[in-house]
């Protein structure tokens, strides 16, 4: 059974003040066996797949033991279209390219109906070049080969708003390749293209590889930040690349943007709160492959935007807070 979509205001307002409890059927009753469910990840090599999988592999670990299969696809936009037509019950998506489904705004040709389980980390956005290469700053980039994201990912979505705040459109138009991360790397190394544009984890583990192999320019995006929360809302922020990563002898600012784990309203509520009881139980072994250091904690998943909260992570939720 599954009820009304519940938005992280209103689980806040009644979990935090002392609201009337939820029934919590997600999380307090043994139904029998789970329903499999199929969950869209993304490309091999990338941080969705990695997360996607691992999380597949612990759940047949870990009470209450739901049942996943991961499917590997273009990542966000690939992945929310699964969901609107049913062939996923779970995906992960970049909150920007969620956002975009949800209110039926483009590349989406209407709007989608989408949940969310939870924030599970922030995207960090690296804007890399070749060190000895002649791209020094944003502006350089215009008419330049620059890897935007494969088609259907989150990446690309990101990556277009990002070049139009930066003024790099007509004349100035950087000339886009859609390469998925092991493509661009390749391509960045052998110089067919000047830039790449990725959003991920920290560090990357296919980034931090090729800057063993060549010096790379982490270039600052805190203009672009700012301009797209101007724009865009609280879905962007500020955040900081660190010192040692990716060879950088200092502190980078760039722009965050955080990834949703995510159901079809159709999941039944207590899938997806066990769904969410292994998330929560092995959340070091879910980030480890993509991105150091991350926590993952309940007041940070409920931060899930526009996004209303699936019933059953709302149940899940008010067990946590109780």
């Amino acid at each position: 059974m599954t009820g009304r979509p519940i938005s992280r205001r209103g689980l806040l307002r009644s979990a935090l003040l002392g609201g009337p409890a939820l029934a919590l059927p997600g999380c307090a009753r043994d139904d029998g066996p789970h329903r499999r469910l199929t969950l869209a990840t993304g490309a091999p090599g990338g941080p969705y797949h990695a997360f996607g999988h691992a999380l597949a592999a612990e759940a047949p670990r870990t009470p209450p033991h739901p049942r996943l299969t991961p499917v590997s696809t273009a990542a966000s936009v690939d992945n929310l279209r699964r969901l609107a037509t049913g062939s996923a019950d779970l995906a992960l998506a970049m909150a920007d390219a969620a956002e975009q489904a949800l209110h039926g705004a483009a590349p989406f040709t209407a709007p989608a109906r989408v949940t969310a389980l939870a924030r599970v980390y922030v995207n960090y956005t690296h804007l890399l070049a070749r060190a000895d290469g002649p791209v020094r700053s944003v502006a350089d980039l215009a008419g330049r080969p620059v890897s935007t994201g494969a088609a259907g990912s989150g990446a690309q979505v990101l990556a277009g708003r990002l070049l139009r705040v930066a003024g790099l459109t007509g004349g100035r138009a950087v000339r886009e390749q859609r390469l998925g991360l092991a493509e661009s790397v390749t391509a960045l190394r052998r110089g067919t293209v000047d830039a790449v544009i990725w959003a991920g984890g920290v560090p990357t583990p296919a980034l931090s590889a090729l800057a063993r192999q060549l010096p790379l320019r982490v270039l600052p995006l805190e203009a672009e930040a700012e301009a797209l929360r101007a724009e865009y809302g609280p879905v962007y922020s500020a955040v900081t690349l660190p010192a040692g990563v990716y060879g950088l002898t200092a502190p980078v600012t760039t722009i965050g943007v955080g990834n949703y784990l995510l159901a079809r309203p159709q999941v039944p509520d207590r899938d997806a709160c066990d769904v969410l009881r292994v998330v929560f139980a092995r959340w070091r072994v879910l980030l480890r492959e993509v991105t150091a250091g991350a926590r993952l904690e309940p007041r940070f998943a409920v931060a899930t935007g526009d996004l209303p909260l699936h019933p059953g992570a709302v149940a899940y939720y008010r067990s946590v807070y109780g």
